[in-house]
């Protein structure tokens, strides 16, 4: 599955359950064994454990594989480990005391809205139909 699609498939499975403060970082340049770092939040201990549910059904429902999960025990912070992308999901004050985002910093990946990506890939659509003649 292309790096792209996968990353799409995993916010839109953080939105879809209410995450916050959706951030995806690109570390194929840093010396790591992934090419994504996703860092979501949510409010509580459930919420957490359904964000990271979600995100492994949709996953896998687009024909990839979940190679990990760690941390649903406690539900604070969870990990899913899906190759080439690692989504960290947990409350913001786990977040803002571990700070990943410094750890992992670097080049943020710009991420358009669902919304808008539709609109997008149906303006892309409309003009490659051919157009009738008049």
């Amino acid at each position: 599955m292309d790096i792209r699609v996968k990353q799409r498939l995993v916010v839109e499975a953080l939105e879809d359950i209410k995450g916050k403060d959706i951030v995806v970082f690109n570390t194929a340049r840093m010396p790591s064994m992934f090419e994504r770092v996703v860092i979501a939040s949510g409010d509580s201990n459930r919420q957490v454990k359904a964000l990271a549910d979600n995100v492994q059904e949709r996953v896998r429902a687009g024909g990839s594989r979940v190679y990990g999960v760690e941390g649903e025990a406690a539900g604070e912070w969870v990990l899913v480990d899906l190759g080439d992308v690692v989504v960290h999901i947990m409350h913001p004050t786990v977040r803002e005391f571990y700070n990943l985002e410094e750890v992992w910093g670097g080049k943020k990946v710009p991420m358009r809205k669902a919304a808008a990506a539709k609109a997008v890939k149906k303006k892309r659509a409309a003009a490659k139909r051919p157009r009738a003649k008049r």
